[in-house]
């Protein structure tokens, strides 16, 4: 288990992160972070942020605009930016690459940092 630059383990990040998810992301994304087919692109393993995490870290603190081609189907349509701290975008991107059945390295806010 990572330990984030505040001290905090992975477990935790998630946690802060789901609740972050259900505030946040949950109303287009569904619970299950598969999304709508057509409407809004899944978030669980998702090959659009698996190739490049920095994408995801861009589209929630810029948000997104246009077509976007996630797993195969091509989406359209707009997300609005999430006024999120580092540490919250590191939280919430750890709930979902760590959810679902998904496990990858921890995000710290020393990476959110580094990314923007």
């Amino acid at each position: 288990m990572g330990i984030t630059t505040s001290g905090q383990s992975l477990k935790e990040s998630m946690a802060r992160g789901k609740q972050i998810y259900k505030n946040e992301c949950i109303a287009c994304h569904m619970e299950n972070g598969e999304g709508l087919i057509g409407a809004f692109p899944p978030l669980a393993n998702s090959d659009y942020f698996k190739e490049d995490i920095s994408k995801a870290v861009d589209v929630i603190l810029n948000g997104l605009e246009g077509e976007v081609v996630v797993n195969g189907v091509t989406y359209f349509g707009v997300m609005d930016p999430v006024p999120l701290s580092d540490q919250e975008v590191a939280d919430v991107l750890n709930h979902i690459r760590n959810s679902w059945g998904g496990k990858e390295k921890e995000l710290t806010l020393v990476d959110i940092q580094k990314m923007k």
